[in-house]
């Protein structure tokens, strides 16, 4: 029983990523926001209930990541897909409204890039190299939930959506050390990062008090990742 226990917990994110693309689709954001964020919890309990028990597998590795492409890959990328079909168009490229939401599925394929990579590589074991896909599913869920109006206004339109989907498509393969939250002390010495990130953090959901809150927190982590990769280069 406890050796499926957390494959049960994988499949239980799979399903989550399933009901948001679905949601996604027939433009139900804030639903499709919610089921990535159940996904997420579940993708983290299924990690620690791998450890807890002691349990093992290849097939429990390979279902994490089947998974996860699904809810951070396939999900995010339907709410995209569907945001191209609500934003402003500029008159020259009015003909290909019918086709560019189609490329919001760059991301999922990235996404599958990424977690491929991730599975193979052992520089990631305390921190992450390149971005993660939870994180950048987050972002772009939250994002849209939160800025729905302004993002279909005409302050913003299709080519800055392409051109911002292809930037965090190339974060999430791109060779970008990120750190993880992984504290193996409590000491300010040792996690100076993580602790200006959380303080941060605390920082800016009072400043905008919604949901684009999470996206803005995605953004000051990579900030606050890049920051600190140029500093310890130039300490070396």
């Amino acid at each position: 029983m406890l050796l499926n226990f957390p494959n049960a917990l994988t499949c239980c994110n799979l399903i989550c990523g399933c009901m948001a693309t679905g949601a996604a689709f027939h433009g139900h954001f804030q639903w499709a926001f919610a089921m990535i964020v159940l996904g997420a919890v579940f993708d983290f309990f299924d990690g620690m209930a791998a450890r807890a028990f002691h349990i093992s597998s290849a097939i429990g590795k390979e279902l994490d990541s089947l998974a996860d492409v699904v809810t951070f890959g396939v999900a995010p990328s339907a709410m995209i897909f569907q945001l191209f079909g609500m934003v402003q168009y500029p008159d020259s490229l009015v003909f290909l409204q019918p086709y560019l939401p189609y490329s919001a599925f760059i991301m999922a394929a990235f996404s599958a890039l990424r977690l491929a990579k991730f599975n193979l590589d052992d520089r990631q074991t305390t921190s992450f190299i390149g971005l993660p896909t939870p994180a950048n599913a987050l972002f772009w869920s939250s994002l849209i939930v939160g800025q729905t109006a302004f993002l279909a206004s005409p302050r913003f339109n299709a080519v800055f959506l392409f051109l911002f989907m292809l930037m965090f498509s190339f974060l999430l393969i791109a060779e970008i050390p990120l750190f993880a939250l992984k504290f193996k002390s409590l000491s300010w010495q040792d996690n100076r990062v993580k602790y200006i990130f959380v303080i941060g953090a605390l920082l800016i959901y009072p400043l905008f008090q919604d949901i684009t809150s999470v996206a803005i927190i995605i953004l000051w982590y990579i900030v606050l990742s890049l920051i600190s990769w140029k500093l310890s280069a130039q300490r070396r």
